[in-house]
């Protein structure tokens, strides 16, 4: 499909704008012009239509009006493109001018008018009145008059003034196209400049932007939308960035013991229970496996939208008494003590609300020191319910509590005693709060670690 640019459409609209005004400007001067010489030939028709009565009003007897023709010949002296023709009563013709010729239509008393007529007579063109005109005698019947005057002098100025009108006027609009494509280019030019400043943008050079100070006000809001989205894919390119190599980095863990473990167990014949043995510990990190590739699939779904919870009545109180019981064994054998306040019932989906609240409480009793304690509160709040997780751990450094919910991010080893874990837990909380229109934060001090949801 045949893409025409801007240029060229703005140079057409341009062109076409201005080649429609001096048409209308050349019909209008042209109708000026023309009614201008209408409007002098009036003058003229209408002058001796005058002059005519006069002669006629003095015709009160058969010597005036034997005299009439002479007067109206003396009258006429110099005026060469003038047409005159009198007739009587009778019909008959009182006096004409040798260059008198007026259609026949016109030499009848139904045909006598005051607006003017225009016909071509033998090639040449005229213009006439006819009136009927009463004599001094109110005996006589009133004469046809019948004047007219030559404008083949007017119709080659006017033939001669349209022609170089339209000249002017197809040689203006040539010159406006160019112009006004020379124009358009400059008043483009800023948008050639953010392309070329645009194309310059690679996976290397993220951190591109674009000029606001150097373009026109009208692009300035462009300008900043684009730079709002190169900053989105920089962000994202760097979280794909850091997600891949901690990925890897994860990966490599896993199968590593794995290469490792069947190496050495292939290095020489092995008993049953040995082989048994390996099996094991590779099942083990089987399912470690298993469970990163879960969760990465699950966050995936959730980061595109297509996680969209069943809708239902969930108690979260009862939820979180089932994860104390779950965790009761864990909890008791670092002497921690799990308590629980309050209630309330929020919508939406109760095996993904169960994961994120046993999430949060398992990411508590992992960075809790022994003997200490963990409580959970449910409370009304304006934008629903509140749920916090509160446990008497070492406080997070302040640097770590923006990337706390990054996926793979475990912070400080010396804040959690053991190394289980992906890092995706507080990630996957996150997904599923965020999929139920809810809201997670955490706040740390000296008294420990509280993470806050919020939902409807």
């Amino acid at each position: 499909m045949n893409r025409a640019s801007i240029t060229s459409r703005l140079t057409l609209l341009f062109a076409a704008a201005a080649t429609a005004v001096l048409l209308a400007l050349g019909l209008l001067i042209g109708n000026a012009v023309e009614q201008h010489f209408v409007e002098q030939d009036m003058d003229v028709l209408t002058g001796k239509t005058d002059l005519a009565a006069h002669l006629l009003e003095q015709v009160r007897s058969a010597a005036d009006a034997d005299a009439l023709p002479r007067q109206l010949d003396d009258s006429l002296v110099g005026h060469h493109g003038l047409a005159v023709v009198v007739l009587g009563p009778d019909g008959k013709r009182v006096f004409a001018t040798s260059n008198a010729a007026f259609p026949d239509a016109m030499m009848e008393p139904a045909g006598a008018s005051s607006k003017p007529r225009s016909w071509t007579q033998a090639g040449q063109p005229w213009r006439g009145i006819v009136t009927l005109l009463p004599t001094g005698n109110r005996e006589l019947s009133p004469m046809l008059v019948a004047v007219a005057v030559d404008i083949s002098h007017h119709e080659h100025f006017m033939e001669s003034f349209r022609r170089t009108l339209w000249l002017f006027v197809a040689i203006a609009a040539v010159l406006v196209g160019l112009l006004g494509w020379v124009v358009v280019r400059r008043g483009l030019a800023p948008l050639q400049a953010m392309r070329q400043r645009a194309a310059g943008v690679t996976a290397n050079r993220l951190d591109t932007r674009l000029s606001l100070d150097a373009v026109p006000v009208e692009l300035a809001e462009l300008a900043e939308t684009l730079n709002e989205m190169l900053a989105r894919l920089e962000d994202s390119f760097l979280r794909l960035k850091d997600f891949s190599s901690d990925l890897a980095h994860e990966l490599r863990t896993p199968i590593s013991n794995l290469m490792t473990q069947t190496q050495v167990a292939l290095t020489r014949a092995r008993s049953a229970a040995e082989y048994r043995e390996v099996l094991a510990s590779n099942a083990e990190e089987y399912e470690r496996l298993a469970r990163m590739i879960g969760d990465m699939l699950f966050l995936a779904q959730a980061d595109n939208g297509l996680v969209v919870p069943q809708r239902e009545p969930v108690d979260l109180a009862v939820q979180v008494r089932e994860l104390f019981d779950f965790f009761d064994a864990l909890a008791e054998e670092k002497g921690l003590q799990l308590a629980l306040t309050g209630s309330g019932q929020v919508s939406g989906d109760k095996l993904m609300l169960r994961r994120a609240l046993a999430n949060l409480i398992s990411n508590a009793i992992r960075h809790t020191p022994a003997n200490g304690s963990i409580r959970v509160g449910i409370e009304a709040c304006s934008e629903g319910t509140r749920l916090t997780v509160e446990n008497s751990g070492a406080p997070i450094p302040q640097d770590q509590m923006s990337r706390i919910f990054d996926r793979f991010y475990r912070g400080d080893a010396s804040r959690h005693e053991g190394g289980e874990g992906a890092g995706l837990g507080l990630a996957i909380t996150r997904s599923i709060i965020r999929a139920h229109g809810g809201e997670i934060s955490v706040r740390s001090g000296m008294e420990g670690v509280c993470f806050e949801l919020r939902m409807a």
